[in-house]
């Protein structure tokens, strides 16, 4: 251990922890309960960097946190995509007729809808906190989801991937204080802009960048709460932000949002 704390949502075994251990070999790890509990953990300084999941190549962004990005003390200095693996989990001898209910994150459950609809139709969908959290719900009527990577005392694994789309990512920030700075080289720029409320906003926004030749590589929309009708767009783009292309795009959109924040700079 080097000393060095970084947060992530928990218990033990959750993908968020996996993620942590890749991007933070050595680092201890604090396993929280919630993900605002993980920000408050890096703002407050109880930890020096924190890990969230940030989108699925199945389900899209993870909302909850694109929100928490885009308001608190924290940007993305790296990121990572793990290959999501998942299996159902049951204490040892229970039989999938006596499985009444099953326990797990709400993505997760969403992602293996066909094999409960065919396998355990009689079961209700329960959603926890994480996958990882179910296997303290288990009991002689109930399963889990979680990852393959998971090793319990009494409880089995299916031997098969369950999801309905195997080729499954997720891809996880490497979150530090907005006071740390960005990294000085990052092929990967991810901003958020919400646009003047007027025809063609959003087209001289995208309009920056397609000018200049840069690539984006993602767009999602969030309705801003307090503005009905209006949005909020997270935009990653491929480029350096030591390129003066980049910093000169980056500029211009700026000077044409209502408003406009950078949330990562990364490879």
């Amino acid at each position: 251990m080097n000393g060095c704390v970084t947060a992530c949502l928990g218990p033990a075994g959750s993908y968020s922890e996996l993620a942590a251990q890749t991007l933070c070999p050595g680092n201890r790890i604090e396993l929280l309960s919630t993900f605002p509990a993980v920000f408050d953990a890096l703002e407050g300084g109880r930890a020096d960097s924190a890990v969230i999941p940030i989108e699925n190549s199945i389900q899209g962004g993870v909302l909850q946190n694109l929100d928490l990005l885009e308001t608190r003390d924290a940007c993305a200095v790296a990121q990572v995509r793990l290959r999501i693996d998942h299996r159902l989990a049951v204490k040892e001898g229970v039989r999938p007729e006596e499985i009444t209910r099953v326990y797990s994150h709400e993505q997760a459950i969403g992602q293996c809808v066909r094999f409960l609809d065919s396998r355990l139709p009689q079961a209700e969908r329960i959603f926890t906190q994480s996958t990882a959290k179910s296997l303290s719900l288990l009991d002689e009527h109930s399963a889990g989801i979680v990852g393959a990577h998971i090793r319990a005392p009494g409880v089995t694994l299916s031997a098969e991937n369950i999801a309905d789309e195997k080729n499954n990512f997720t891809q996880f920030f490497l979150l530090r204080r907005r006071a740390e700075g960005f990294p000085v080289h990052g092929k990967t720029v991810f901003f958020s802009a919400v646009c003047e409320h007027r025809p063609g906003s959003l087209l001289r926004l995208l309009e920056c960048f397609s000018a200049r030749g840069i690539n984006l590589t993602r767009i999602e929309s969030r309705p801003i709460p307090s503005v009905p009708g209006e949005y909020r767009f997270f935009i990653e783009i491929d480029g350096d932000i030591a390129s003066a292309s980049v910093r000169e795009a980056l500029h211009i959109a700026q000077a044409n949002c209502r408003t406009f924040r950078i949330l990562g700079v990364y490879d």
